[in-house]
């Protein structure tokens, strides 16, 4: 099982990160999913679809890579790096033009081959400072 837990993990980052096919978000998440870590939780498809159409307009190019991956049982663990240029103004103020290279983490639970639920932890302050909006003092 843990083969197709990772495979299921490695489609959603490729198809739905990189290649921005919100489409098979239904095919992929379960009706009760939740999506932890973006915000507020996120309960179903409809529900995280907002989510991903604001970043696939921030950064419309970005690139997700899957730096580590393991799998036991029903969980799914996955290390990955992203970057892009931000573009768009969907995650609330103007397109930078600005590259940004950023890290993160999953765990997700597969439940009868779909993604049923998802923690998600990444470097957004990070990203932010590489785009200008947040400006830290140096050493904070």
């Amino acid at each position: 099982m843990s083969t197709e837990h990772k495979a299921l993990v490695r489609k959603w980052f490729d198809e739905v990160g990189n290649n921005g096919r919100g489409m098979v978000i239904d095919e992929m998440l379960t009706e009760h999913a939740i999506v932890h870590g973006l915000g507020p939780d996120l309960h179903g498809p409809e529900k995280f679809k907002p989510v991903h159409i604001a970043y696939r307009n921030a950064f419309p190019d970005i690139t997700i890579r899957i730096d580590d991956i393991v799998a036991e049982g029903d969980m799914v663990a996955a290390r990955w790096t992203g970057t892009g240029t931000h573009r768009g103004d969907g995650l609330g103020f103007a397109a930078t033009g600005k590259q940004v290279q950023f890290h993160g983490m999953l765990f997700a639970r597969v439940e009868r081959g779909k993604l049923a639920e998802g923690w998600n932890s990444f470097d957004q302050l990070g990203m932010l400072q590489q785009l200008g909006v947040v400006n830290l003092p140096p050493g904070v």
